[in-house]
C-alpha cells in the first residue's frame, strides 16, 4: 500500500483553486448562439486531433455546470479559474454581444457565489472565433483590437461579481504551437506570421488591461508558461541552444511585459525572421502591453532539456518561427507523465526563483495551472486510486511552498484540472482531472487525488486560521 504524501505547508492568505477552460469543458459548441471557434475547425480537420475527437460535447460542462460547482464547494476551494467563450459573446467576434452567451456565465458565476467560491475569469484560452481567423487572426492587430472590445463586453456583465481577471492563457501556445509548430489550431506552419502573432497578443492584452481598467477591474494579471530550460550537456552548443529557447519560451513574453523592451537576442534567435518587425510594431506598443498588472499567473508541469540541432530550414520562407536549432531530450533518470513530461518538482522553485531575479518588478505570482496527466483506472472498488498524480501534486506544491520560504511572493494555486477534459490535440487520450469523467455517460466520479487535494485544504484552514 502507497503512503500518503504529507501536506506542505503554506502562508495565511494563500488561497487554493481549481481551473478548466471553456472548449476543453463546456460543449454545446451549437447552442445559445455560439459561433465556430478554430478549435472547432480545427478539430474537424482529418488528421489533427487524436481518435477524430472534437470538443463538440466534451464534459457537456454547459448543462451540468451546477453538478461541477458542487464538486467544487464539496473540494473546499476558494476560487475557481474558469475561461469566457469568445464564440459564444461574439459569435462572429465582432459586434453587439449575444446575451445567451452572456447569460451562460451570469449563471456560473452567480452559482459559484452562491457556493462561496470567488470566480476568476480567463478570456482568452485559445478559442478565438473563426471569422476573426479568417480575417488574418493573431496575424494581424486588428484581432487585437477586437479582443478589447470583447473583453469589455464581458466586464461590463460580469465585473460586478468576478473579481479577478486574466487576459490571456499561454500566448507561447497561442502564437508558437497554433502558428509556427501547427501542432494547436489554427495549425499554421509560418515564421513572421507566428512572430506577428505573438506581437499582437500582448497588444491585445495590453488592450483588454485597458477596458478591464475601465470597466473598475482591481485585480487583473495574465497567465504565462515559463520552462525551466536545462541543457543536455555542458557544451557550448548546448549552452547556445538554452540560450536561443530561452527567447522563444520566456523572455519574449516577460521583457516586454515587465522590463519594457524586447528580447535582447531576437536576432540570434529567429535570424532574417527578426527583420520585418517594424511592419507590425509600433511605437507606443510597449507602453500599452506593459500596462501595471496586480498578479502574473504561472503555469508548470515540467522542465525542458534541450541539446543543440542544427536543423535550421536553410530557406527563410519556409521557417518557422519556432525553427531555432532547439530540440527536447528525453530524461532517463526520471519518472515521467503519460504526456511523456518528466516529473522534477525542484525545477518549480527554481523556475519561481529565477523569475523574481530576472523581473525585481514581477508582480505577485499565482500558480494558475500545475497537475499531471496519468494512466488513471477504475479499480474493481470503483474508485481511482491515482497515486501517481497524489505524488506529483504533493511534489509540485512542496516546490511552491519552497520558492514561497526562500522570498518568492506567490499568493495562490489552482490545479489543473477539475475536470478529465478534452486536452487539445491529444483529444480525449490524456486525463488531468482529479475528478475522472466517463466520456460514454457524463459521469463524475472523484478521484483519490481530489481526496487528497481536499485533505490540504482542509488542513491548510485549520493550521492557519486567526
Amino acid at each position: 500500500m502507497t503512503a500518503t504524501p504529507e501536506f506542505p505547508a503554506f502562508p495565511p492568505g494563500f488561497f487554493f483553486g481549481a481551473a478548466t477552460a471553456s472548449y476543453q469543458i463546456e460543449g454545446a459548441h451549437d447552442v445559445g448562439g455560439r459561433g465556430p471557434s478554430i478549435w472547432d475547425t480545427y478539430a474537424r480537420t482529418p488528421g489533427r486531433v487524436a481518435g477524430g475527437d472534437t470538443g463538440d460535447v466534451a464534459c457537456d460542462h454547459y448543462h451540468r455546470y451546477k453538478e461541477d460547482v458542487a464538486l467544487l464547494k464539496e473540494l473546499g476551494v476558494d476560487s475557481y479559474r474558469f475561461s469566457v467563450a469568445w464564440p459564444r459573446i461574439q459569435p462572429t467576434g465582432s459586434g453587439k454581444a449575444n446575451s445567451e452567451g452572456l447569460d451562460f456565465y451570469d449563471r456560473l458565476v452567480d452559482e459559484l457565489l452562491a457556493a462561496g467560491i470567488s470566480p476568476a475569469a480567463t478570456l482568452y484560452h485559445w478559442d478565438l472565433p473563426q471569422a476573426l481567423e479568417d480575417r488574418g487572426g493573431w496575424r494581424v492587430r486588428e484581432t487585437a483590437e477586437r479582443f478589447a472590445d470583447y473583453t469589455a463586453l464581458v466586464a461590463e456583465r460580469l465585473g460586478d461579481r468576478v473579481p479577478r481577471w486574466i487576459t490571456l492563457n499561454e500566448p507561447f501556445c497561442s502564437a508558437f504551437v497554433g502558428y509556427a509548430i501547427g501542432r494547436h489550431a489554427p495549425g499554421a506552419r509560418e515564421g513572421r506570421g507566428a512572430l506577428a502573432a505573438a506581437h499582437h497578443l500582448l497588444v491585445g492584452h495590453g488592450l483588454a488591461v485597458r477596458a478591464l481598467r475601465a470597466a473598475g477591474a482591481t485585480e487583473v494579471g495574465i497567465t504565462l508558461n515559463p520552462d525551466r530550460l536545462l541543457p543536455a550537456s555542458e557544451s557550448e552548443a548546448d549552452a547556445g541552444a538554452v540560450r536561443r529557447a530561452e527567447t522563444l519560451h520566456n523572455e519574449v513574453w516577460f521583457d516586454p511585459l515587465f522590463a519594457g523592451r524586447y528580447p535582447l537576442h531576437e536576432a540570434e534567435t529567429w535570424g532574417e525572421l527578426a527583420d520585418g518587425a517594424e511592419e507590425y510594431r509600433r511605437e507606443d506598443d510597449l507602453i500599452t502591453i506593459g500596462a501595471p498588472l496586480d498578479f502574473t499567473g504561472i503555469n508548470y508541469y515540467r522542465p525542458i532539456t534541450v541539446t543543440d540541432a542544427p536543423h535550421q530550414d536553410p530557406d527563410p520562407a519556409t521557417r518557422t518561427a519556432a525553427d531555432i536549432r532547439v530540440a527536447e531530450t528525453w530524461r532517463d533518470d526520471v519518472r515521467h507523465t503519460t504526456m511523456g513530461w518528466p516529473v522534477v518538482p525542484h525545477t518549480f522553485t527554481d523556475l519561481l526563483v529565477d523569475l523574481q531575479r530576472r523581473y525585481p518588478g514581477l508582480p505577485p505570482l499565482i500558480i494558475t495551472e500545475n497537475g499531471s496527466a496519468e494512466a488513471d483506472v477504475v479499480s474493481p472498488d470503483g474508485q481511482v486510486h491515482d497515486a501517481d498524480r497524489v505524488s506529483y501534486l504533493a511534489g509540485h506544491l512542496a516546490a511552491v511552498a519552497d520558492a514561497v520560504s526562500a522570498g518568492v511572493d506567490v499568493r495562490g494555486y489552482y490545479v489543473w484540472s477539475l475536470l478529465d477534459n478534452f486536452e487539445w490535440a491529444y483529444g480525449y487520450d490524456q486525463r488531468f482531472g482529479i475528478v475522472r469523467v466517463d466520456y460514454a455517460t457524463l459521469e463524475r466520479l472523484p478521484k483519490d487525488s481530489y481526496r487528497w487535494y481536499q485533505g490540504l485544504i482542509a488542513a491548510h484552514r485549520a493550521t492557519t486560521a486567526p
